[in-house]
């Protein structure tokens, strides 16, 4: 049994090795799964929401070149359109002051023809002095005209004047905006130029090394073309080893216990030497040449076999094949064919380890405590060991010495029994020297002599003579 403590609510419970297992895979399925599609969806998502912002950025300049073109045309138009007003206001002005000076002529002219209405008698005068009046006030009335058309001719020099400098100035405006267009063209058709010509020097490079490398590989073998690739990604490992993978381990599956074996197998490590991800590879290419086409779904099933006996979490297909294939374009998950399995391409080859490591780097708390709870779980598992191996031997030495024990009991009982068999002899002896004592004590001479004359009378000679001594 295990114990494990909560490191939120500090709850110690008790685990068995299935349930221990069963939290281990626990940790490397459902959470960290999701986590890890979450962010290769997030790094789909912003290579696309970067396209996007170019191509947003790119409009916003075409937009903002529009706008301020189209603001400065719309400025030149409204001074053109305020050069107008103006010439309007003084024409209109000018015809307001002659309006009113015929205005005031009518009006003398009606204060003069009262007056004469009412002195009939100084009419002649009165004639007179309207002609001169009218004269004079058509002299002044034709002055005011002349002067208002000078002061029109002038204003209207003057709005034209205005008028011409402004359209010269949104002309020049203009010519200096067609002569900027016109030069950004040229220097456009110039990029576009040299980008052709540079893509075009590209694309003759890249058929000229499309074609090498379809010679290359036509003359390959099957097994150089698998060690081509191999070398392709271990070169691309150790190129970037020291920098990204310091604590990882990147070398042949050389195990071939299992009845088969991976390509290469990669391990990664914390600072205190703890595992937290391991991944299985597998390098496959083929010649264009070849008659018999293989597609990446044929090696599935054996890696993931390799993944399974050599206990790593991930599987990885470095492919060449179908190379017109629109599903293998870069990173494709296989998962739901075989669990933590990607078909990559080899210009993904890091990518996919950086991915896959940067998510797992989330778990090293869980694993650490885990590997901790693990040593823990050892050092009793030890313990337990070592006491059973001591009770082992306890019991055997208990068994002898029972086994010992118990001989010594049986000896002793046998020789209880041997003495209790004396012992009954010696007791029936007593009762026998007993009865003998008996009968030897209840002998007299006279049972002795009894029915027995000669004895009597021996023993009767044997007490005479005594009797006159004793007298």
């Amino acid at each position: 049994m295990n114990e494990i403590k909560c490191p939120h609510c500090g709850t110690v419970f008790t685990i068995d090795e299935a349930e221990y297992a069963s939290l281990v895979q626990q940790v490397r399925t459902a959470e960290f799964e999701k986590e890890l599609h979450t962010r290769l969806a997030e790094a789909e998502k912003a290579k696309k929401v970067e396209i996007a912002l170019a191509e947003v950025k790119v409009a916003q300049q075409a937009e903002q070149a529009a706008a301020h073109k189209d603001a400065e045309i719309q400025r030149l138009k409204n001074e053109i359109a305020g050069a107008g007003n103006a010439q309007a206001l003084a024409i209109a002005n000018a015809a307001e002051k002659a309006q009113k000076a015929l205005g005031d002529k009518d009006a003398q002219i009606e204060r003069l023809r009262t007056q004469l209405e009412g002195a009939d008698t100084a009419k002649d005068l009165a004639v007179a002095k309207v002609g001169e009046v009218a004269q004079r006030t058509a002299a002044q009335k034709d002055a005011e005209i002349q002067g208002l058309k000078t002061d029109l001719a002038q204003a209207g020099t003057s709005q034209e004047l205005v008028l011409t400098k402004a359209v010269q100035a949104v002309q020049q405006k203009l010519d200096e905006t067609k002569h900027k267009l016109a030069l950004k063209e040229s220097e456009q058709q110039v990029k576009e130029a040299s980008l052709k010509v540079s893509h075009s020097k590209e694309l003759a490079l890249k058929d000229d090394l499309i074609e090498r490398l379809r010679d290359m590989k036509a003359r390959l073998s099957v097994k150089l073309l698998g060690e081509t690739l191999e070398q392709h990604c271990q070169i691309e490992f150790d190129r970037m080893r020291s920098l990204a993978f310091p604590n990882a381990k990147f070398g042949k599956d050389n195990d071939a216990s299992g009845g088969t074996k991976g390509d290469y197998v990669f391990r990664d490590f914390n600072d205190d030497g703890v595992e937290y991800i391991s991944i299985m590879f597998e390098m496959k290419n083929e010649a264009d040449t070849s008659s018999t086409k293989k597609k990446n779904t044929d090696f599935l099933a054996k890696l993931d076999k390799d993944r399974r006996d050599k206990g790593c979490e991930y599987a990885v297909l470095v492919s060449m094949l179908e190379e017109d294939s629109e599903l293998y374009t870069g990173i494709t998950d296989v998962s739901h064919e075989y669990p933590r399995m990607f078909v990559v391409r080899p210009q993904f080859f890091l990518a996919i380890i950086a991915l896959l490591r940067n998510a797992a780097q989330e778990t090293i708390v869980v694993r650490a405590e885990l590997e901790q709870v693990k040593k823990q779980n050892i050092d009793i598992t030890d313990f337990e060991v070592e006491l059973e191996g001591f009770k082992t031997a306890f019991g055997k030495n208990f068994d002898l010495a029972k086994r010992r024990f118990d001989a010594a009991i049986k000896d002793i009982d046998a020789a209880i029994d041997r003495l209790q068999k004396v012992k009954e002899s010696l007791l029936g002896s007593e009762n026998h020297l007993r009865l003998a004592n008996d009968k030897a004590t209840a002998l007299t001479v006279k049972k002795l002599t009894r029915g027995n004359e000669t004895m009597k009378a021996k023993f009767a000679e044997l007490e005479a003579p005594s009797e006159p001594n004793a007298a």
